[in-house]
């Protein structure tokens, strides 16, 4: 068992090692995918939230069919805990969109700090924040995953105008570090050069701009439209993919509205209102490779006729644009960063593109926010307003997994006068995960990693504790276990590849620490052993004291098929008082097929360690009741002397349902290192089911506790 185990910490994330002979039966129970349309709807009388409705006030159509509501939870953020693990349809997303293409680069400067503001002071603690950018040569380009992390998006916020290292995170939720390998586009120093860094983004439309007169100009202007428009439907196709109302904050100076309505129309009227994706690599939101992007372009030159009666096509444009974000569930809060300005500075009225702006905020059912550096303030009723979601499901009798678009209304039964329901006018029936686009496929990942409840077709069973250091940080092996059948199903010939995704969220919603790692298994070597086990991955984080959420997701990358679990975690300080890490139920060897991650930082030696040979902790231990086991207990600060451990036995629920046996065989004590207890556990008879071991030492130095779930399955 020892060279075997030693083999298994040693083997290399990208080649499955520790193949072993199949192994019992596992415990896991199977899990079926059911279409489930969540419908958030906001109820607002007077500009503030109706409280009180239950699911008997709302009727839900999928076309012209009612719809049975099968869930139904409102999402009071007023009430809410900060930590509260709330729906992702329930939960505030703010897309921060910085269009560097018709603004002013000291604009963009001022709107960077008022939008920190807004951040930093104005939004809950638990809403979800995510930051892109727009230019004509570059299209959107995503900046940063929707995320609760405030220091990342105040770190997406300052490399506006620095190309940065990109970091080892494919889901974009952790910003690299500033470091050495960071560049200014152009020298550091003042504010004068952060603004003529943007000012290098801004300058995209290229030299051909240079001497064009008059009429060719205001064609180039018309084609950056052109491409904005186009952009931006695709934008917001691929935002689709993400549950729940975004809130999309578009700081702009906006475009000349004579562009649509020409020199002769009046101000521009409020309009009615598209592939999807990019390449994750660049961060690229634009989803068509071929849209207009300026001079060059096969936009035609406009004559004199579209420059005084505007043009038809660019109208158009802009109507698809607004019919996209509103199928994507989308909402423009548009803010004309022209009236924003520094210290000292007088607000100088800006008209020009003030006009565009109110119209695609109001073609979304957004606001128009103008001359207000304080915009925490002056968002207050929209905040106020979007404070209480109902979330509404149901589950449609025929979903074609052809990616059609269906058209939803909600009422409100016997609603009183005055009152006002905001809801997703529609939502698209599931596409299969192979005809995603990369970049959806990332924001899928990634609202499940930072928002999602437990959930998935892959049943997977997680165990994550912490070992002391001497850098201050615990180091905390990340043990998952994988049910090998579902992870199969629909495998694609040769290789099946797998993500596996880590992060640990503090308490504020931080990312302390993550773990990313794909694993390409050949099937040829390996499906017989997975399929009669399953993969076990053993990874780690490092992680400071303080309480977690340590958020798994486990996906099949050829099916997306995927298993989402969060286990709650606690790293102690250490420094004070006895420390009991969660009970270890060693389990028998060969049992799983075995993958470690990439190594990575500085190597520590094998963390589970009992009678000085190591052993592999089961995530989910399976017991038979009334047969003793053994159990392996590390604890820190333990003193001296003789130990007394004693078990108790709760159900899912928190009750208790009887003691368990625990019994201290040897112990083992290193200098430095942590005390190692060899012991052994005897459950009482006990019908099939979830349970908890709390495990309670004393002795000379004080008690100490810690738990560890287990099942009795039938027939064992």
């Amino acid at each position: 068992m020892h060279q075997k185990m030693l083999l298994g910490w040693m083997c290399a994330a990208a080649g499955l090692a520790c193949a072993a002979a199949p192994a019992a039966a596992q415990t896991f129970a199977g899990t079926a995918e059911v279409v489930e349309v969540e419908v958030p709807v906001q109820v607002v009388r007077d500009g503030q939230p109706v409280r009180g409705l239950t699911a008997a006030d709302f009727e839900v159509y999928d076309g012209r069919k009612k719809q049975a509501i099968t869930g139904f939870r409102a999402v009071d953020l007023a009430a809410a805990p900060a930590a509260a693990v709330l729906p992702m349809a329930g939960r505030r997303q703010f897309l921060l969109l910085f269009d560097l293409a018709f603004s002013d680069p000291k604009a963009i400067v001022r709107a960077r700090e008022a939008a920190r503001e807004l951040v930093l002071k104005g939004l809950r603690a638990g809403d979800l924040v995510g930051l892109a950018t727009y230019s004509a040569a570059r299209g959107p380009q995503l900046v940063l995953g929707f995320t609760s992390d405030r220091r990342q998006v105040d770190a997406a916020l300052d490399s506006l105008g620095l190309v940065r290292t990109p970091a080892n995170d494919p889901l974009r939720l952790v910003m690299a570090p500033a470091g050495a390998g960071d560049q200014r586009l152009l020298a550091e120093g003042s504010r004068e050069a952060d603004a003529a860094s943007v000012d290098a983004l801004v300058r995209e439309l290229g030299p051909e701009q240079a001497g064009l007169g008059r009429e060719s100009n205001r064609s180039a202007q018309t084609a950056a439209v052109t491409a904005l428009t186009r952009s931006f439907s695709g934008l917001a196709r691929t935002l689709a993919a993400i549950p729940g109302r975004k809130q999309v904050l578009y700081f702009s100076e906006g475009f000349d509205s004579s562009l649509l309505t020409g020199s002769a129309g009046t101000a521009a009227q409020p309009v009615s209102g598209g592939g999807s994706g990019g390449d994750v690599a660049s961060g690229s939101l634009d989803p068509t490779a071929t849209v207009d992007r300026g001079v060059g372009t096969s936009e035609p030159i406009l004559g004199s006729t579209d420059e005084s009666f505007g043009s038809t096509k660019s109208i158009n444009e802009v109507e698809r644009m607004l019919e996209e974000l509103r199928r994507a569930d989308c909402v423009v809060q548009a803010v004309d960063i022209g009236g924003l300005r520094a210290g000292g500075e007088q607000r100088v009225t800006h008209t020009s593109g003030k006009d565009t702006l109110l119209n695609i905020a109001r073609g979304t059912g957004g606001e128009l926010f103008e001359n207000s550096n304080d915009l925490s303030a002056a968002m207050s009723g929209m905040l106020e307003r979007t404070s209480l979601t109902y979330v509404l499901s149901f589950q449609p009798e025929s979903a074609k997994p052809d990616g059609s678009y269906h058209k939803l209304r909600v009422e409100l039964r016997n609603a009183p006068r005055g009152v006002r329901l905001a809801y997703r006018p529609g939502y698209y029936s599931p596409r299969p995960y192979a005809a995603l686009n990369p970049l959806e496929k990332l924001f899928e990942a990634s609202s499940r990693v930072m928002g999602g409840e437990e959930s998935g077709a892959i049943a997977s069973a997680v165990l994550a504790a912490p070992f002391r250091t001497a850098s201050g940080r615990a180091y905390v092996p990340v043990l998952i276990e994988v049910d090998g059948p579902a992870l199969l199903a629909g495998k694609p010939p040769g290789a099946l590849p797998v993500e596996i995704y880590v992060y640990a969220l503090d308490g504020g919603g931080a990312i302390q620490d993550f773990l990313v790692q794909s694993l390409g298994m050949d099937l040829a070597k390996v499906e017989p052993a997975l399929r009669q086990s399953g993969l076990k991955f053993f990874g780690h984080l490092d992680l400071p004291a303080g309480d977690y959420s340590v958020r798994t997701l486990v996906r099949n990358g050829a099916t997306g098929a995927f298993s989402l679990r969060v286990v709650p975690l606690t790293v102690p300080s250490f420094t004070a008082g006895p420390v009991l890490l969660p009970p270890f139920f060693p389990e028998p060897p060969n049992r799983w097929l075995l993958s470690r991650e990439t190594p990575r930082g500085p190597q520590v030696p094998y963390p589970f360690m009992a009678r000085q040979q190591p052993f592999i902790p089961a995530a989910r231990p399976a017991l038979a009741a009334g047969q003793e086991v053994p159990l392996s207990l590390v604890g820190y600060n333990l003193g001296t002397g003789d130990l007394k451990a004693e078990g108790r036995i709760l159900a899912r629920d928190g009750k208790e349902v009887g003691g368990g046996e625990v019994r201290v065989l040897a112990r083992e004590s290193a200098g430095g290192g942590p005390d190692r207890l060899a012991a052994a556990f005897k459950p009482p008879p006990l019908p099939p089911g979830e349970y908890v071991l709390r495990v309670t030492l004393s002795g000379a130095a004080g008690t100490a506790g810690s738990s560890a779930p287990f099942v009795v399955s039938a027939g064992r």
